[in-house]
């Protein structure tokens, strides 16, 4: 084998091992609407998340219908009526962490998400406060915000059945990668 491969390959296998990544593929992703007529909450336990504090990169997807509901008849109305799961079947957030001061690892730390999230096929700009703990192997990631659902393209009944404004957390344990 060609030393130049053999040398960029166990460079690659290096650099791979010694990075700091953090994954997930059972991050847990919740909502909370406060309606006239009822409240009504899901949570999805199998959201993907991946952050890598080198490069202070952050990404999340959500498949929609993973979010489990208290009632079977919301759960369906929420994928037929108001997210159309078949046409837009996942969410996804993509951007960086920022923060003022110089982070270190380990640690818990204040940041921003500062990036783009799609939902229902409509990409926005946002900004989102978050908290990222590392410890180890372990790395967790928690953030609460409100989302416009007209922001997103998403109709609410005249019932107004659900609030115009939903509070999302989002709560990610992950193991480095």
């Amino acid at each position: 084998m060609n030393k130049l491969l053999i040398f960029t390959l166990a460079f690659g296998v290096f650099t791979q091992a010694s990075a700091q990544k953090f994954m997930t593929k059972t991050g847990q992703v919740s909502f909370f609407s406060d309606a006239a007529l009822e409240d009504i909450s899901a949570v999805n336990k199998q959201a993907l998340a991946a952050v890598d504090l080198d490069k202070a990169e952050v990404a999340f997807v959500v498949q929609i219908r993973g979010f489990e509901f208290e009632k079977a008849l919301m759960q369906e109305h929420f994928n037929e009526n108001y997210m159309h799961s078949d046409k837009f079947p996942s969410s996804k957030f993509s951007g960086t962490f920022q923060k003022a001061t110089a982070i270190t690892w380990p640690g818990t730390h204040e940041v921003e998400l500062v990036g783009k999230l799609t939902i229902h096929g409509v990409t926005k700009d946002v900004r989102v406060p978050a908290t990222l703990a590392v410890k180890g192997e372990e790395a967790l990631l928690k953030a609460k915000f409100k989302v416009k659902l007209a922001d997103y393209g998403i109709k609410n009944d005249k019932a107004n059945s659900i609030s115009e404004i939903i509070e999302i957390t989002v709560k990610t344990p992950m193991k480095k990668s």
